[in-house]
């Protein structure tokens, strides 16, 4: 897939303001400073496409961009620590689950974790709550480049061994970093597959 154009089209904070359901939709999300995105900027080649931050927490709403006019992508809110109140978290945990469970055009959820880490409580939580709504999505793996190829290769090994403790077969996992271009032709070719795939169901 060559992507060429991405154009920013509103932000929102409930999916019933999100544009019309008409289009494949895909959505990247993970925990807060997880390299989200520096990813999405770096998938689609324009730079200052969403907004990067060394903040936790900056991205607050539901952000739809529109790729090639035909399909859309969407930075959704992180979850996990940030800066914020008790009550602004809840806010946004719900924000988000109801996005997910509620966008009938949604095809997949990129969800990222960070390569660097060993597996996090929280993004275990929320993988098994994505399987457990009967969700479609996929693992990405971000920052890559910043720890050597057999240190990463073992942290997602680790990853996929706790996944394994609760289900059968592993969903689809991508390796990425933003700063080095791995990622984006695995990535990309996914998505296209995945919207020749669903074609019927949209359009109906």
């Amino acid at each position: 897939m060559l992507i060429k154009t991405a154009e920013f089209l509103r932000s929102v904070p409930k999916h019933q303001d999100c544009p019309p359901a008409d289009k494949h939709e895909f959505a990247f999300v993970g925990r807060s400073n997880v390299g989200k995105s520096s990813l999405i900027n770096y998938l689609t080649g324009f730079a200052k496409l969403a907004k990067t931050s060394g903040t936790p927490g900056k991205t607050q709403t539901i952000n739809h961009f529109l790729i090639n006019g035909t399909w859309y992508l969407v930075d959704l809110p992180g979850y996990g620590y940030a800066r914020v109140s008790q009550e602004m978290r809840k806010k946004w945990t719900g924000m988000l689950q109801d996005y997910l469970e509620e966008r009938t055009n949604l095809i997949n959820t990129f969800i990222l974790v960070d390569s660097r880490l060993d597996p996090q409580k929280i993004d275990i939580e929320f993988i098994n709550w994505m399987g457990l709504q009967n969700l479609p999505f996929s693992v990405v793996f971000t920052k890559t480049d910043k720890l050597s190829k057999s240190k990463i290769a073992a942290n997602v090994a680790k990853f996929k061994t706790e996944l394994l403790k609760y289900w059968d077969e592993l969903p689809p996992i991508f390796l990425t970093s933003a700063e080095t271009g791995i990622g984006k032709d695995e990535i990309l070719p996914f998505i296209e597959q995945n919207m020749a795939h669903f074609l019927p169901e949209i359009n109906q």
